[in-house]
């Protein structure tokens, strides 16, 4: 069974950091992609970030230059590394293997949650 298990988020002032965790089973992880998806209140999921299987990384343009995905094969872990929060990065964090488009190949994990306010 295809678990994600994500942790690392909190309550963070503008500006802070943050680095996530989502720790991957039941499936061969070095062989994915892996993406981190966000979920703002009354917004629908976004991808945000993604590494391939060579550590290529992908980010979405409201992330760039300010958020870090990587991997650790041997610890079926992908992190997502979070500088100079802002308000708008405030959204539960979920990780998962892309399908295309918005889709994803696997059930989705509680998520962590990410709140960025003074």
């Amino acid at each position: 069974q295809v678990q994600f298990v994500e942790s690392g988020g909190g309550l963070v002032q503008p500006g802070g950091s943050l680095r996530l965790s989502c720790a991957a089973s039941g499936i061969m992880f070095r062989l994915y992609t892996m993406g981190w998806y966000r979920q703002a209140p009354g917004k629908e999921r976004e991808l945000v970030a993604s590494i391939n299987s060579g550590r290529t990384p992908n980010y979405s343009d409201s992330v760039k230059g300010r958020f870090t995905i990587s991997r650790d094969n041997a610890k079926n872990t992908v992190y997502l590394q979070m500088i100079s929060l802002k308000p708008e990065d405030t959204a539960v964090y979920y990780c998962n293997v892309p399908a295309g488009g918005p889709a994803v190949r696997y059930r989705w994990g509680q998520g962590t949650q990410v709140t960025v306010s003074s």
